[in-house]
């Protein structure tokens, strides 16, 4: 399979977020020869190496368009949410398994939850610190696919929770 990401290209890892496509190396593997991307995650630096073949299997994806930010927010803006009654943890498995499949809608709607949560009760440690990867995912993928500072991104999407 060839690669679709070359070097210099941005791309979403699951549960990362944006990373740098530092390289793709191609390695023997019996008589074929196997590709794989190498990323670098923005913000922490991890270097991730994926093999090509795997890389949309494991979620691997593009930065979003304008298309999809645009339905993003309209997810943000919608508030109409029925309020959970689960207990904190049970909540919290079904929020990681969100924000672990990469999608931006997934982890958007995490970030949502949480915040409007917050604004009603005081959240679990975990909770607080889950809402925290979520926006960081959210507000960096934004930043990096509208060329913005991440600051002025995370004002413009706290400011929908005031």
């Amino acid at each position: 399979m060839q690669p679709q990401f070359r070097v210099g290209d941005k791309a979403v890892y699951p549960a990362h977020g944006v990373a740098d496509v530092i390289a793709v190396e191609s390695r023997p593997a019996g008589e074929d020869s196997r590709h794989f991307y190498h990323l670098q995650v923005l913000g922490s630096g991890l270097k991730i190496i994926v093999p090509v073949d795997k890389a949309e299997e494991n979620g691997m994806r593009a930065v979003a368009d304008d298309a999809a930010i645009n339905e993003l927010y309209e997810l943000l803006r919608d508030h109409e949410v029925p309020h959970d009654r689960q207990t904190w943890n049970r909540r919290y498995r079904g929020f990681m398994e969100k924000i672990r499949t990469g999608s931006l809608f997934e982890i958007g709607e995490v970030y949502r939850d949480l915040s409007l949560l917050k604004n009603t009760k005081t959240l679990s440690h975990g909770e607080r610190q889950m809402l925290q990867t979520a926006r960081n995912l959210v507000v960096r993928e934004l930043s990096t696919a509208r060329s913005r500072p991440e600051a002025q991104v995370a004002a413009e999407l706290d400011s929908m929770f005031k």
